[in-house]
């Protein structure tokens, strides 16, 4: 009984610590105030300066550059990380167990050093200024996380299936289509959602390699450029606030539809 109830406190404890504060943000969203108080009241005007204040066109460009670069990166991701996943596969237990360790790298290293790192290959080397930077950045940073998510779905594969595919009559090119990517498409589906989220998320990479003078800011590093010169206005509180919803409404909307697909299997199976 005392341990249940210890459990429990702890959760509570755990869930408050990480959601308290995003909690507050949501609250004070509602004050149009800097300074965490309700001194002008309970009011929408945050959430209404996000369309019609002066900064709205500048913000609608952050967001639009920030989804642009995340969906290429993403796809470009995807596509090289999956093909990675099934190379690494296929070779030696040796030599897959040295590339599986050097593709963790860039994951386990300090985003700092990845972002000097790419600023000076790309100075080196001569790339222009702009999104190809950062496409190319995003892409090199996302593809690591995606042959991560897709490996243990090929481990977890009956390579019985695609040799008797092959038997059957299969060129390699069909039974990769046919056999291999629908066994392993939950893993290319939960790496391309890990990629877009980093992408979408990054700041210290995209922030040393925009360049100073090509004026492309995506929504975090705008968010960074904004709060240094005049601080967090109720304006960024009601942004805060909808992205959380947002992303809380599309991650209970997958679990809902995974629960449903599970009940649905398990009716079938009996």
């Amino acid at each position: 009984m005392v341990k249940k109830i210890f459990e429990k406190f702890y959760l509570f404890i755990i869930l408050a610590i990480l959601y308290a504060p995003i909690v507050l943000i949501i609250v004070y969203s509602f004050s149009n105030s800097s300074n965490f108080s309700f001194e002008n009241g309970f009011s929408f005007d945050a959430y209404v300066s996000i369309f019609n204040s002066a900064k709205s066109g500048t913000l609608a460009r952050a967001i639009g550059n920030t989804f642009f670069i995340a969906i290429v990166s993403t796809i470009f991701s995807v596509i090289l990380g999956t093909c990675a996943a099934i190379g690494i596969f296929s070779l030696g237990r040796k030599t897959r167990r040295v590339i599986e360790n050097v593709n963790q790298f860039p994951i386990i290293n300090s985003e700092i050093v990845m972002a000097v790192s790419f600023m000076v290959f790309f100075v080196t080397f001569a790339f222009p200024e702009g999104y190809l930077r950062l496409i190319i950045a995003h892409i090199a940073f996302c593809t690591p996380y995606v042959v991560l998510s897709v490996i243990p779905k090929l481990e977890k594969m009956d390579n019985n299936i695609y040799e008797a595919a092959l038997d059957l009559g299969a060129n390699p090119a069909k039974a990769l289509f046919k056999v291999i990517l629908p066994v392993i498409t939950p893993g290319i589906i939960a790496g391309g959602v890990l990629a877009f989220t980093l992408s979408l998320d990054d700041f210290i990479i995209t922030q040393i390699n925009k360049g100073a003078s090509t004026g492309i800011n995506t929504l975090s590093t705008y968010i960074y450029s904004d709060a240094r010169v005049q601080g967090l206005e109720p304006f960024w509180y009601a942004i805060f606030s909808i992205i959380f919803v947002v992303v809380l409404a599309i991650v209970l909307s997958a679990n809902i539809i995974k629960i449903k697909k599970q009940k649905e299997r398990k009716k079938n199976e009996i």
